[in-house]
C-alpha cells in the first residue's frame, strides 16, 4: 500500500480533514440546538464537497508520487509528470 511520502501534501489533506472535522462538528451542534432542516442539508453539502475535494487532492498527489517513483531520473521526467498531471486536472475537475 502507498503512503503519501511529501509532507507538504499530507500536511494539506490533513488540514482539510480537520477542516470537515470542524464543519462536522457544527452539524451537530445545529441538530442538537434544533435547528432546521434547510439550513443543516446545506452545511452537510458543504462537508460532502469538502471531502469530495480532499479525495481528488488525494488521488492527483498519489498519482503524482508513482509517477515519479516509476520515471525517476528519466530525461525529461519532471516535465513529463508535469504535462500528464496538468491533462488529469482538466479531467478531475469535470468530476466535481
Amino acid at each position: 500500500m502507498d503512503t503519501l511520502d511529501n509532507e507538504r501534501h499530507r500536511t494539506d489533506i490533513l488540514n482539510r480533514l480537520k477542516r470537515a472535522e470542524g464543519q462536522l462538528r457544527g452539524i451537530q451542534r445545529m441538530v442538537e440546538s434544533g435547528e432546521g432542516c434547510q439550513p443543516i442539508a446545506m452545511q452537510m453539502a458543504a462537508v460532502r464537497k469538502a471531502l469530495d475535494s480532499t479525495y481528488m487532492h488525494m488521488l492527483r498527489c498519489q498519482m503524482e508520487q508513482q509517477l515519479h517513483a516509476q520515471l525517476g531520473d528519466a530525461p525529461d521526467a519532471d516535465n513529463r509528470i508535469a504535462s500528464f498531471m496538468q491533462d488529469m486536472d482538466g479531467l478531475l475537475n469535470k468530476l466535481r
